[in-house]
């Protein structure tokens, strides 16, 4: 019987009281024994499932160093050493799947790259278009200016703008080929002349 207990293969208990050791005074002896049990049978079973070796390495130093650091949260009456530990080392295991399957950042992508800064000429120029539409929107008539807001600033359709309107859908139209008409005579003239 004792012969048993100091062979390669402790029993479940012990482990268990090993990982409650780590939990209460960070016990290295106890890690030990846990790390000489459990890191072989976690590369073994890595392996089996495909892994390559080198990966199967890194996920079993981090299942250990997770028992290291979570020795608290194992609670002997929920579950046994060896369940706990494998599950943190499935856990590990499929967030570096995950982690895999994920497409690395790229700095170039262009969601990630900031907008160049607009040149001075261009932001004046900008600016004195918006000025412009301002000025040619004030010279059009209240029918003109309506239709217009109600299509371009609240996204309305002909149809919907005929309906709030009480129009008919042609007039609607009438009135906003009219109003671009003009607004595109006043922009096109050279700056400071309105037409």
């Amino acid at each position: 019987m004792d012969q048993l207990r100091d062979g390669p293969r402790p029993p479940s208990a012990e482990m268990a009281d090993c990982i409650v050791r780590i939990a209460a005074a960070q016990d290295r002896a106890a890690f030990e024994t846990l790390f000489r049990h459990f890191a072989p049978r976690l590369k073994s079973y890595f392996a089996r499932r495909g892994g390559d070796p080198a990966l199967a390495e890194e996920i079993t130093q981090e299942t250990m160093v997770s028992v290291w650091r979570n020795a608290a949260q194992f609670d002997p009456a929920r579950a046994s050493a060896s369940t706990w530990i494998f599950t943190i080392a499935r856990n590990l295991s499929i967030d570096r799947l995950r982690q895999a399957k994920r497409p690395g950042f790229d700095p170039h992508d262009p969601a990630f790259v900031p907008d160049e800064e607009e040149p001075p000429d261009r932001r004046l120029e900008r600016t004195e278009t918006e000025q412009r539409v301002r000025e040619v929107m004030e010279t059009l008539s209240f029918n003109e200016k309506s239709v217009l807001m109600l299509s371009f600033y609240e996204n309305q359709s002909h149809s919907e703008i005929a309906e709030q309107l009480g129009l008919p859908v042609g007039t609607v139209k009438s009135r906003i080929r009219l109003a671009f008409g003009k607004l595109r005579a006043a922009l096109d003239a050279p700056a400071g002349e309105l037409r």
